[in-house]
């Protein structure tokens, strides 16, 4: 079964949600495909504080408004896994588990990233029994005990200060004597009376007893120091990889895996585009995916339009006639 789009886009966070607003506002026939629930990494966040023209919400009701958002311009929405995005000359095609291939003459990768690993042991064995990468799915559990965050960054932050209204003490390890969050955050963090930061530190394993787990092993940057802290759970934030498994050979990315665009978000691959975390830019943040969600189907539609005149200059002169 194969069906014809103008825009296929992969992704339902804020930057692929965006993109089906204005690709629909083009009055261009578009597809969104969405593995999970709409949202993407944006629903893990439980506020919201520095959306312009919002100055409270959940990720999850940020999201929702999204998706409402899109769906009231009668964006086509399929859930299903892409298995392949396969670039040709005429068009591009998309490959779903389900067995659909769906061809469009535009395609915008919105599939962002997913958290990075520390791999050290302890964290995959213990997933799901004391180890998160998200305070806000599992921080109930931890109620009224003590946690350890490991990062420095916005996220790390962030999570720490949630997890600070559930639990009775919150260690935050950070490798480094400064945290790399922005300023606001970084005093926030500093007047929470429950968080205390572990400068200079690196966990190097996770252990569990029966229930769960127990102890985190850490170790002093500067002088070598090996010591154990008790703790009922371990949340990792130390950063994101961009999830580009799904990036056509050919298309440019940077060493760390990031894809290259211009300004218009457009890939050195004609008609394929990329949006948001995925994409080689300064900033990750809401509104900057949402930007590029709009650049993305702004320019899509214009590389469409052209192609589509392009395609009606060159047909047979006698079947032109018959056009016109």
């Amino acid at each position: 079964m194969e069906e014809m789009y103008d825009i296929i886009i992969i992704g339902g966070g804020p930057g692929g949600l965006s993109a089906g607003i204005y690709a629909m506002r083009a009055a261009l026939k578009t597809v969104l495909v969405e593995r999970a629930a709409q949202g993407g990494q944006m629903t893990l966040s439980d506020e919201v504080d520095n959306y312009p023209g919002i100055e409270h919400i959940t990720g999850m009701e940020l999201a929702m408004k999204f998706s409402q958002h899109a769906q009231a311009y009668g964006l086509e929405m399929i859930s299903d896994e892409v298995e392949e995005v396969d670039p040709g000359l005429e068009h591009h095609e998309v490959r779903l588990a389900g067995g659909r291939i769906l061809k469009g003459h535009a395609i915008i990768l919105a599939t962002g990233g997913s958290p990075r690993k520390l791999g050290i042991p302890g964290e995959d064995e213990y997933y799901g029994k004391g180890v998160s990468y998200c305070a806000v799915c599992d921080g109930f559990f931890f109620k009224g005990k003590t946690v350890t965050v490991v990062g420095g960054g916005d996220t790390a932050t962030e999570e720490a200060l949630y997890l600070a209204k559930l639990a009775k003490q919150v260690y935050l390890v950070h490798r480094r004597d400064a945290l790399r969050a922005s300023k606001l955050l970084q005093k926030r963090v500093m007047d929470e009376c429950k968080i205390e930061i572990l400068w200079n530190t690196v966990a190097t394993a996770i252990k569990a007893d029966d229930q769960g787990v127990d102890r985190v092993d850490l170790e002093d940057t500067q002088s070598g120091e090996k010591r154990e802290l008790p703790t009922d759970g371990a949340f990792i934030f130390v950063g994101f990889d961009p999830n580009n498994k799904l990036v056509p050979a050919g298309v440019k990315m940077n060493a760390d895996g990031y894809v290259v665009t211009d300004e218009k978000c457009e890939t050195n691959m004609p008609g394929i585009y990329v949006i948001g975390d995925l994409r080689e830019k300064y900033a990750r943040q809401i509104v900057v995916a949402a930007a590029d969600g709009c650049t993305a189907a702004l320019a899509a539609a214009h590389y469409v339009e052209t192609k589509k005149a392009s395609e009606v200059c060159e047909l047979p002169q006698d079947l032109l006639a018959e056009i016109q």
